[in-house]
């Protein structure tokens, strides 16, 4: 019996062969026209972009606009030499756009074509950076002020009745961000599904998990959005966007990696706002913020601000350059990256390349500043020229990578710095973390446990100043939290130690002891220590003595 011939499976496997072929010469046609390839079939569609073209027009001419971002357009055509397309280009950049240019097949472009007839569902956006601005983002901060409440609009929003409305999912997701004051957004890719994080406080949170589909409309959102490439997949990709939040902009700074099951994408969420912290408002104690008040006032020395990333070092350093600031003196940083715009200071971004740490500290210098911030102390040739320069007239603020304040000056000659111009280029070495505040309307008090109790002792034990005990150990603060969504926290405040220098310190940091040696050696400074401000911190309901040792080195027996 002769076999049957299965037409329609052969005929599928030559659509496919020929889809195949077609995307294989788009990509040809783009090197040679020097446009981006893309394809739009698996590319997030921007119903505000698409109406820039009329349908006909588009048609006509083979391209469609696909995304948009303030005076930004991305649009795809198919060739690039047709007279209606020059037309359309023409009229695009009469009107004020830039555009970004790629190349794509015929199925691409039918595909836009398609989302036409979805116009009539999808709400229009006002212009604006990141497409979306003023009142409506507005109402969606006070719709999505939970995590609950963002779950059920995403829920909403990818059913198959509302796929027009999926360009707007980032929108949602940074509107929840920003109303909960989250610091970064992580998209994580994993075996099953593609989770959705905030950190709120400090804390990573779950928020949601998309399907491989949504995860790849996004991604290819947010690569837009932050001038990343699109088509490269194998290797750490970096960028940035920004989008207007009332009178100012927040500035987000995408970090993407490879993975094992697609790109891993953080969002930092840089939100001016944070500037409004003010220099007596940072939760240091009244008697060591006044002798630091006295310290950032001297013409010369240097600063040094330790602690691990996300511990506030950054926020303290601006907000110490705040409050000295004044039009007779000329302040320069040199950061990487500058992280907020701070008016009347001259602010400088290293390439990492020619324009680094070091080469910068070495052209502000020529720049007669009073004094400078450098972003990090990362290797000998910074530390070296940051100290001549706290020797040569200048007032240097800084960071270092240490565990806490005792720690400084052992690093730094590990860095190769000598330990004899301790004395007189080093003025402050503070360490610093950020410990989450208790919710004044979801926390109580409960009996201190044995094992608390012995804790606290011995936290305490060494404090100088007696009226700094409490009158009793006895009971410790906890978070009650009202709800599941709850943790019983809301913001953080920092927990600060420091070192100031004096001629009997300088005196014995030329020996160079080691770091416990030094913490010993400065009890008599009688300020806290980090344990001890966070202990009493506790004590007084600002936070919990367990958010406190979950942050915070314990005394070694």
């Amino acid at each position: 019996m002769p076999a049957q011939f299965d037409t329609d499976a052969e005929d599928a496997k030559l659509d496919s062969v020929r889809a195949q072929e077609e995307e294989d010469l788009a990509r040809v046609l783009s090197e040679k026209y020097g446009y981006a390839y893309t394809d739009l079939t698996i590319m997030p569609i921007n119903v505000d972009a698409l109406r820039l073209i009329p349908e006909k027009e588009a048609k006509e001419a083979e391209v469609v606009a696909f995304d948009k971002s303030g005076k930004h357009l991305s649009i795809a055509v198919r060739n690039p030499s047709s007279v209606p397309y020059a037309q359309v280009e023409h009229a695009l950049e009469a009107n004020g756009f830039i555009l970004n240019r790629f190349l794509v097949s015929r199925k691409s472009l039918e595909r836009a074509y398609a989302r036409y007839m979805e116009l009539s569902l999808a709400s229009e956006s006002k212009a604006g950076v990141f497409d979306i601005r003023g009142e409506e983002l507005h109402e969606l901060r006070e719709k999505l002020t939970s995590l609950a409440s963002l779950r059920a609009q995403l829920d909403e929003t990818l059913t198959a009745g509302a796929r027009a409305q999926v360009s707007r999912v980032l929108e949602f997701v940074l509107a929840t961000a920003f109303a909960l004051r989250a610091s970064d957004i992580h998209l994580e890719p994993e075996e099953v599904g593609i989770r959705l994080r905030l950190r709120l406080d400090g804390q990573l949170v779950d928020a949601y998990t998309f399907d491989a589909h949504t995860y790849n409309l996004l991604s290819s959102r947010i690569k837009l959005l932050s001038g990343l490439k699109i088509n490269v997949r194998d290797r750490a990709q970096d960028g940035r966007f920004t989008v207007p939040v009332g009178d100012s902009e927040v500035e987000i700074r995408t970090s993407l990696i490879p993975g094992a099951y697609g790109e891993s994408f953080v969002m930092r969420i840089l939100d001016p706002s944070i500037l409004g912290v003010s220099f007596e408002k940072l939760g240091i104690r009244a008697n060591l913020l006044e002798r630091l008040t006295k310290e950032i006032a001297r013409p010369t020395g240097m600063l040094l601000v330790t602690g691990p990333t996300g511990s506030g070092k950054t926020t303290t350093l601006y907000a110490f350059l705040r409050h000295i600031h004044t039009p007779e003196i000329k302040i320069v940083t040199i950061e990487d990256p500058i992280e907020y715009h701070l008016p009347g200071i001259v602010q400088t971004q290293t390439d990492g390349k020619q324009y680094t740490f070091a080469s910068g500290l070495r052209s502000v210098l020529r720049q007669d500043p009073d004094v400078i911030m450098v972003g990090e102390v990362r290797d000998g040739e910074v530390a070296e020229t940051a100290v001549q320069a706290a020797l040569t007239g200048h007032f240097v603020f800084s960071t270092l990578h240490t565990n806490n304040a005792a720690g400084t000056f052992p690093r730094l000659v590990d860095l190769g710095v000598d330990p004899k111009t301790f004395a007189s280029a080093v003025s402050v070495a503070m360490a610093q973390r950020l410990v989450r505040t208790l919710d004044p309307e979801a926390k109580k008090q409960v009996p201190a446990t044995e094992e608390q109790k012995a804790l606290m002792q011995k936290v305490l034990s060494t404090i100088a100043d007696p009226s700094l005990m409490p009158s009793s150990l006895d009971t410790v603060w906890v978070p009650d939290p009202k709800s599941a969504e709850q943790t019983g926290y809301k913001g953080r405040t920092g927990v600060h130690e420091a070192i100031f220098m004096d001629d009997e310190l300088g005196n014995y940091l030329r020996e160079n002891p080691s770091e416990g040696d030094i913490a010993k050696h400065v009890r008599r400074q009688g300020f806290l220590t980090m344990a001890q401000d966070g202990v009493l911190k506790a004590l007084a309901g600002e936070t919990s003595l367990d958010e406190v040792f979950r942050v915070v080195d314990l005394p070694r027996d």
